[in-house]
């Protein structure tokens, strides 16, 4: 199962990218501009006994510092035993991380496809009907485009010529990451979600990727019944720490 957590892992770091990468030690800290989780957090990528942790979280608190951002942990199966009792400790919250889901689907053409380059104005309208979107988390993913080392795509279904759903992925290799899942509101219950999966899935596996992943929330159950239905599976979970 390790195995498996780190493969996604890799996957989602080259999914969700950040302009500014540094190690220390086995985690990787990485920063942009203090919107979304994932790409302004320290993360472990080995679940190794680290003799030095204590100094390393230190160093690591300092790196957030010069850059002017807090410092977060996000936290996974492949943390270093004692690191979230060691962040407690040291005036850490815990904070919502994401259930992290995979299944095998099969793929669909879906006619209601427009493919697009890069998150536009109407994919964007889209997403802010489901997730605030602040000015760091929309310049992030306006400017995490040029970053992108995978192939990428940027979904919209639309009906009588007006945007019903929007998606995003990314493959590596055997997986393809499926982001931004969103149905407008007006158009939910009617099956928009899982035609945004089957058409993501199509055109991961045009890419060479079999196994699509994605993450949601712990308590969006209505996401969660919805991708189950579809044949998602559970992988592992996540959290965050942060500074209180």
């Amino acid at each position: 199962m390790a195995a498996d957590i780190a493969a996604l892992e890799r996957a989602a770091l080259n999914a969700v990218p950040a302009p500014r990468v540094a190690w220390e030690g086995a985690f990787v800290l990485r920063a942009f501009l203090g919107g979304t989780g994932r790409a302004n957090a320290a993360c472990s990528v080995d679940p190794r006994e680290d003799p030095g942790l204590e100094a390393r979280v230190t160093r690591i608190e300092a790196h957030y510092a010069r850059l002017g951002l807090p410092c977060r942990f996000r936290s996974t199966p492949l943390d270093p035993p004692g690191l979230a009792p060691l962040l407690l400790d040291r005036g850490y919250e815990e904070a919502e991380g994401a259930v992290v889901m995979q299944a095998a689907l099969p793929p669909v053409e879906d006619p209601a496809a427009h493919w697009l380059a890069g998150p536009e104005p109407e994919w964007l309208s889209v997403l802010a009907t489901v997730e605030y979107q602040g000015a760091a988390r929309r310049a992030e993913k306006e400017g995490g485009v040029p970053l992108l080392a995978r192939p990428a795509t940027w979904l919209v279904l639309r009906e009588d010529g007006s945007a019903a759903a929007c998606g995003h992925a990314v493959a590596d290799g055997e997986f393809c990451g499926l982001f931004d899942l969103a149905v407008r509101p007006e158009c939910r219950r009617q099956g928009w979600g899982r035609r945004l999966l089957g058409a993501l899935a199509g055109w991961g596996a045009g890419q060479g990727a079999s196994t699509c992943w994605l993450q949601v929330a712990p308590g969006n159950t209505a996401a969660r019944r919805t991708y189950a239905a579809a044949g998602f599976e559970e992988a592992y979970r996540y959290r965050y720490f942060v500074r209180a």
